[in-house]
């Protein structure tokens, strides 16, 4: 057993040195040095669908397992960005433990993708679609962005500081995230796909994405694409 402990401890410390051979420097934050308490919401709703987070991890591990078809788009989307495709894994792995469970086969979310296609979408609440909401004065600090993250940032930043909460021009607006206000059109839940994306953060993507893959802007006033783009996996990845 003392061998063991030793070997073990050898493994870990060269581990650690070739680790720290390679290491890049980044800001501190967004780590943890023991692991979090899995958030309630989680909880509840796989319970609600009554599975466990084991049995919604095995299935998405199979997914990744089985399909070497989507091992290799992670791949490319990964080599794309200059990242270790377990950035991505570990994403995907996470969303569809903790959030929402994967379909068995890739080809689904094909199919789901075209799908929301054949739906009239809408970005709106309370009948004001999102088109028109950001028009409003409030959002004139944000007209003079370009980029589509700084954009969408300020505008999210705007909604919690004018509107979050209170009632404005006659409308009461609920105390709830700006995407869960005006962007979960069709379904309940608020992120979908393979890598479990919000359509909020779809759209503060959208320039860098375009810059680096290539694939179209993302349009506010077309959700049906913005979906389409969200579930379609060859499209979702680089997001």
């Amino acid at each position: 057993m003392k061998k063991l402990i030793l070997v073990i401890l050898g493994l870990t410390l060269a581990a650690t040195l070739f680790a720290a051979e390679a290491a890049t420097l980044v800001p501190p934050g967004n780590r943890n040095a023991v692991q979090p308490d899995i958030p309630g919401a989680s909880s509840r709703r796989t319970q609600a669908t009554n599975t466990s987070f084991q049995a919604k991890y095995r299935k998405v591990y199979a997914l990744l397992q089985n399909d070497a078809g989507l091992r290799g788009k992670i791949k490319k989307a990964a080599a794309t960005y200059g990242i270790d495709p377990l950035h991505i894994v570990g994403a995907i792995v996470g969303e569809h433990t903790y959030n929402v469970d994967a379909y068995d086969r890739l080809q689904t979310y094909y199919v789901k993708a075209i799908s929301y296609l054949s739906s009239k979408l809408s970005f709106a609440y309370d009948g004001e679609d999102i088109t028109d909401f950001v028009q409003r004065p409030e959002f004139k600090k944000c007209a003079g962005m370009s980029d589509s993250y700084d954009l969408w940032e300020c505008r999210e930043q705007v909604w919690n500081r004018s509107f979050r909460g209170k009632s404005v021009g006659g409308t009461s607006f609920p105390d709830d995230r700006f995407g869960a206000t005006f962007f979960q059109p069709y379904y309940a839940g608020q992120t979908f796909g393979l890598g479990q994306l919000n359509p909020l953060t779809a759209l503060q993507m959208s320039d860098l994405v375009h810059k680096v893959s290539g694939l179209p802007k993302l349009d506010v006033g077309d959700p049906n694409s913005v979906y389409k783009t969200i579930m379609d996996p060859d499209l979702t990845l680089p997001y």
